[in-house]
């Protein structure tokens, strides 16, 4: 079955076009990602911005001839943080679907389980507790499971566009601004993660794009590789390098970082913040990046195999 997805999100907005065998076998057909910050000025103001609106919804009229000229059976399209906390989301929605799209706003938990059936996919069954994280424009989804079953999930209102916005005033920011986010980050991540499930994790795996990029600027990709990032084994050490050396740029350096595609230069410092403390929640002194992710739960789900 061929099949679409697209992951209307509060900072980027992405397309995957797959075939997907009775077997559960994906094979890729096409993938895009565009940043749009379509979450901007949410946490602010309560409302998605025309601005930001009209940016996406060029995107999304590319991604909707792609999928009619690839000739896909089912569609959806799945609405995130930004979407969920607007006002006027439900307005954003119904353009969606005017376009032919099944755009479906998903729940905080409803986020989490196709998350978690992304990263897993194609993963042998493991009785050891992992922690699959999902770092948004909006908020940091954290799916905890073994053998292919969650057990535990949550969605935190802490994500790069929505913290770099509370926080950061200044480019490069300054350090008391940085704590000032840290603090934020540690506090949301300790007050929704009971200690119990915290401590059952042994192992973790990072998805979307604060988790590839670090694994992209830490290999100096240029270009981007997703080969050599999936897959890749993160320290925590090397984030809060990375961290360092990006915070001491401003965003026209950023910019140029080799393995940093440029429009995600205004919020890795916020990502990188956000990575280091959901390590530290869990304890993990490193974690697997992952290309798999919502977008590969989404297909499986059209297929009808998750």
């Amino acid at each position: 079955m061929r099949v679409a997805v697209v992951d209307i999100g509060s900072n980027s907005i992405r397309l995957l076009v797959a075939e997907v065998g009775a077997d559960g076998a994906v094979s890729e057909l096409e993938r895009r990602s565009v940043v749009t910050r379509l979450g901007h000025g949410v946490d602010a103001q309560g409302r998605l911005s025309q601005d930001a609106a009209d940016r996406t919804f060029e995107v999304l009229a590319g991604y909707r001839e792609t999928i009619d000229r690839l000739g896909c059976e089912r569609n959806i399209a799945v609405l995130t943080s930004a979407v969920r906390d607007a006002v006027n989301g439900r307005d954003f929605s119904e353009r969606v679907r005017a376009l032919g799209l099944d755009a479906k706003v998903l729940t905080g938990d409803e986020e989490a389980q196709l998350t978690f059936l992304g990263a897993t996919s194609g993963r042998p069954p493991t009785p050891e507790p992992g922690v699959v994280i999902d770092i948004g424009g909006g908020s940091t989804e954290f799916v905890v499971g073994h053998d292919h079953t969650p057990t535990f999930h949550t969605s935190l209102q802490a994500g790069v566009v929505r913290m770099s916005e509370r926080h950061i005033d200044n480019d490069p920011p300054l350090p008391d601004e940085l704590r000032a986010l840290r603090a934020d980050v540690a506090q949301t991540f300790q007050a929704g993660l009971p200690a119990a499930v915290r401590t059952s994790v042994r192992r973790g795996i990072a998805v979307a794009g604060t988790a590839t990029s670090a694994a992209a600027i830490d290999q100096a990709l240029d270009p981007y590789d997703p080969a050599r990032v999936h897959g890749y084994d993160l320290r925590r050490a090397t984030v809060e390098s990375l961290l360092a050396r990006l915070s001491q740029m401003d965003e026209e350096q950023r910019r140029k970082v080799a393995g940093l595609h440029p429009d995600r230069a205004p919020t890795i410092v916020a990502g990188m913040i956000l990575l280091g403390e959901a390590l530290d929640a869990f304890g993990l002194q490193a974690v697997e990046v992952s290309e798999h992710d919502i977008l590969r739960g989404g297909v499986l789900r059209l297929a009808g195999l998750g």
